[in-house]
């Protein structure tokens, strides 16, 4: 599926992106860097009812939020790490094996620690103000 959309629809195709998906709990988000992937995962925070202060993870790997049904989501950035080690090291592949819902940047950098059911979702800029989501 992909989806076409400005800034002011995010929230709309945040909510019908979880409702399609809804059966997934691993979503790995590719895309050029300043494509929108963080801005759309906090749309996807946003819609799951997060209640702690969404912020990138680019500096701490991993970040953890709190929804209301008492879970976890785990947000990660994997940009600045070398190796599928660093990764492993930084307890990405037990947040990916946890249960809880996972939303990864940069899943390129770590490729064979995914879970065969991870969803790969693609963010790409069609205009200046337009982006293209595909999964």
């Amino acid at each position: 599926m992909d989806i076409n959309f400005t800034l002011d629809k995010i929230h709309e195709v945040a909510k019908k992106f979880l409702a399609t998906n809804s059966d997934k709990i691993v979503f790995a988000f590719h895309g050029e860097m300043a494509a929108g992937k963080t801005t759309f995962i906090h749309a996807i925070c946003e819609a799951l009812g997060v209640t702690n202060t969404v912020t990138s993870p680019t500096f701490s790997i991993i970040n953890e939020y709190n929804i209301p049904d008492g879970k976890i989501v785990y947000h990660m950035d994997l940009y600045r790490l070398n190796t599928e080690e660093d990764a492993i090291r930084a307890g990405v592949e037990d947040c990916l094996y946890s249960g809880n819902i996972c939303l990864v940047e940069w899943p390129e950098k770590a490729p064979r620690i995914f879970p065969p059911e991870t969803l790969h979702v693609t963010i790409s800029t069609l205009e200046e103000e337009i982006r293209k989501i595909e999964w």
